[in-house]
């Protein structure tokens, strides 16, 4: 479990340093880094074909859950699994991201195993699809 396969990564998320963190903690996965929701959208349109999505909930110009919307209500994107990443912590907000599509709720702080569990649980289960 603390070994990462190379996948191509969609990252909406606003702050750098978490980028930066992911890039590490991810290695040698292929990271695609988007700064807001419109951003992650045009990165979609470019590269559809990404094994998953690290999505953070506050953001400027379009929140996490009004891009995971639209990602949802687009066929093309709808099956990308998206892993939400916040600080929004409360039992609601973790409700309303997984009622949202996403596939798990990680709060932030977390660890590199913790991440790295979710990321291994979705791909056995689209291994096993």
């Amino acid at each position: 479990m603390n070994s990462v396969k190379n996948r191509k990564v969609l990252v909406v998320e606003d702050s750098r340093l978490i980028h930066k963190m992911y890039e590490v903690m991810l290695r040698p996965t292929t990271l695609l880094s988007a700064f807001n929701g419109h951003e992650g959208l045009d990165k979609l349109s470019q590269s559809p074909d990404v094994d998953f999505i690290i999505l953070d909930i506050n953001m400027p110009k379009m929140t996490g859950l009004e891009f995971l919307a639209q990602v949802k209500t687009t066929p093309a994107l709808a099956k990308i699994p998206v892993i939400i990443v916040s600080t929004d912590g409360k039992e609601e907000d973790v409700a309303r991201g997984l009622q949202s599509g996403a596939v798990a709720y990680l709060r932030k702080p977390f660890q590199r195993e913790d991440l790295l569990k979710i990321i291994n649980r979705i791909e056995s289960e689209q291994t096993a699809a």
